[in-house]
C-alpha cells in the first residue's frame, strides 16, 4: 500500500474524524457546534480528534481576541480536498 494512502487511512479511520470533517463542511467551526452536531462524542475525544486533524494540516485552529477567547477550527486547503472523499462516503451510505 502506498505510504500516502496509509497516512490518509490512519487519519480517517480514527473514530469521529470523518464526522468532524462532515460537520466542518456544513458550517461547524466551534467546539460547542461540533459537540451539538456529533451528539454523544465525549469532550476529551473531540479535543483529541480536533488536535489530530489540526496536526495533519486538515484544520487550522484560530484564536480570536474576545472575552472569553473565541476558538474556531477552519478547514485548510487539504481539508477542503478531502471533501470529495467524505461526500463519496455519504453517497455510498445513502445507497
Amino acid at each position: 500500500m502506498p505510504e500516502e494512502v496509509r497516512r490518509a487511512a490512519h487519519l480517517l479511520e480514527r473514530r469521529y474524524a470523518v464526522s468532524i470533517l462532515y460537520a466542518s463542511y456544513h458550517g461547524c467551526t466551534r467546539f460547542g457546534e461540533f459537540r451539538q452536531a456529533l451528539g454523544t462524542i465525549p469532550p476529551g475525544t473531540l479535543v483529541q480528534r480536533l488536535t489530530e486533524l489540526e496536526n495533519a494540516g486538515v484544520l487550522r485552529r484560530e484564536v480570536r481576541d474576545a472575552r472569553p477567547p473565541l476558538v474556531e477550527y477552519v478547514l485548510t486547503g487539504d481539508g477542503q480536498r478531502l471533501r470529495a472523499v467524505v461526500d463519496a462516503l455519504a453517497a455510498w451510505a445513502r445507497g
